[in-house]
């Protein structure tokens, strides 16, 4: 491929990134929702500019290696499909930054923003003391909990021991360690007797129909995290059916099951759904209370 780039302000470098990208017709979607989001991205990361930069930074110019090593990320991004931020290995979620890899999904849910409110109104924040995140992947849900409740400790629990591997690089960069548990466990399996305010889950929800339709940058992300039987109900299923023995009194179910919500629905009719909305976008996630649970599962 071509290098096309001619001028080398961050600006015009992100101007032709947007380009490449949009006449490449990638997906976007793993952090970013279009090409000029992306192009900013890459740029940034590669000339080390902060995120919350002021405009006038797209005036800097850009160092030749700076210019190959955009051009090279580019390349990959264009070739071989890859998520960035598998390129970067850097995510933002939360207001907080996470290494990421192919070990884990990389984290895009709008639980961030339930998080940066502390679930309200949904809950006292002052009375919670514990939390868990079920199906962690690189710990983001667990480790933005745990900074939005100080005084909490948090258990976050996945089946995938190279996932809990991400999220211990991740605890450490945060320096979370000691408040937050690493279990591997299937579900609730090694959880016997604990018990939350709060279970967060964002579990593996999609359809094998819609599995075999994802955009091939799909494909870099761990099958295991992802795809849950045939309706994408499996995960969710056992969640809905073991979760009430574990939460506290007023305590709260939180799970996201993105374009799963309708089956979910027609199979679970008796259960009071509340579905959230959320001011940055994004759905598919639903709250029940512990005593919900236990009146609508039989």
């Amino acid at each position: 491929m071509a290098r096309l780039f001619h001028r080398t302000t961050a600006g015009s470098l992100i101007g032709s990134v947007q380009r490449r990208l949009t006449r490449a017709k990638v997906f976007f979607g793993h952090g970013t929702e279009n090409a000029r989001d992306e192009a900013a991205a890459l740029v940034y990361f590669v000339m080390r500019l902060p995120h919350d930069s002021p405009p006038r930074v797209l005036q800097r110019r850009a160092t030749a290696a700076q210019v190959a090593g955009i051009d090279a990320l580019l390349q990959r991004r264009i070739a071989e499909r890859l998520p960035l931020p598998y390129l970067t290995h850097e995510a933002w979620f939360a207001g907080l930054r996470f290494y990421v890899d192919q070990r884990v999904l990389i984290p895009r849910s709008p639980f961030a923003e339930l998080i940066e409110k502390r679930f309200s109104p949904w809950i006292d924040a002052r009375r919670v003391r514990r939390l868990l995140d079920l199906g962690t992947g690189s710990g983001c849900i667990a480790l933005a909990m745990a900074r939005a409740f100080p005084r909490a400790r948090v258990d976050a629990v996945d089946i995938d021991p190279g996932a809990l591997e991400v999220a211990a690089i991740n605890r450490r960069r945060l320096r979370l360690t000691r408040r937050v548990r690493l279990i591997e466990s299937d579900h609730f399996a090694a959880l016997s007797g604990e018990s939350y305010d709060i279970i967060a889950s964002n579990p593996p929800y999609v359809g094998a129909r819609e599995m075999r339709g994802l955009p091939r940058e799909y494909r870099h992300e761990p099958r295991l995290a992802l795809e849950s039987g045939r309706e994408g109900l499996d995960s969710a299923g056992i969640i809905l059916a073991q979760a009430a023995r574990h939460l506290r009194p007023r305590g709260l179910l939180v799970v996201e099951v993105g374009n799963t919500e309708r089956a979910l629905r027609r199979a679970y009719p008796r259960l009071p759904f509340t579905w959230l909305d959320f001011e940055r976008g994004g759905g598919g996630v639903f709250l029940l209370t512990r005593e919900q649970l236990e009146r609508g599962i039989t």
